[in-house]
């Protein structure tokens, strides 16, 4: 009986739900312009002499690599880590080295663990966050900067509290993502 229901299921506007898979513009499009929108993100609500919100688009990669590994493929950081530099105002080509090792890193992380938690995964993203922060703050540095390394605490401490809130995001992002509304045949 219960097999007969699942059959009898009616999806939105009362359209039966078999035969129905999600639009490839939207399973394809959404991760790649929610990171490139989170990289621009910033500018829009703030502009502040020193760093106080944090890297929204790597946020959104790293959650995105962690919910669904196979949806950014590994050289996903060069294109977007290039739209970050041209909206960041670091110097170019730091978000898209960074940005690729952060996706090299999560990839070998990937391989080498057998399970996955939250505790896992959140620490994994705190280290990339982190590492990210500071590398970007040292290549600024270099670049002609010279900023303190204390100033880029708080951003740090605010991007790892913030990353399971973006996790989410990227969790109803998905579940959009993967809605079916495309009928087949």
């Amino acid at each position: 009986m219960s097999g007969l229901r699942l059959f009898q299921r009616k999806g939105a506007k009362g359209r039966p739900r078999i035969n129905r898979v999600p639009s490839p513009a939207l399973a394809l499009g959404i991760p790649w312009a929610s990171v490139m929108l989170a990289s621009i993100a910033p500018g829009w609500f703030l502009i502040a002499s020193a760093p106080v919100l944090p890297p929204f688009g790597l946020l959104m990669l790293i959650s995105w690599r962690q919910l669904r590994p196979g949806v950014l493929p590994i050289w996903a950081g060069l294109p977007l880590g290039m739209v970050d530099d041209l909206y960041s105002g670091q110097p170019m080509g730091s978000a898209i080295l960074l940005w690729s090792v952060a996706c090299i890193v999560l990839d070998a992380v990937e391989e080498r663990l057998p399970w996955r938690n939250f505790a896992t995964e959140w620490l994994v993203a705190s280290g990339l966050i982190s590492a990210y922060i500071l590398l970007s703050l040292a290549i600024a540095n270099i670049a002609g900067g010279s900023t303190h390394i204390l100033v880029v605490v708080p951003q740090i401490v605010v991007s790892v509290l913030l990353f399971p809130l973006i996790g989410r995001i990227v969790a109803a992002l998905d579940r959009t993502r993967l809605t079916p509304i495309v009928e087949i045949g």
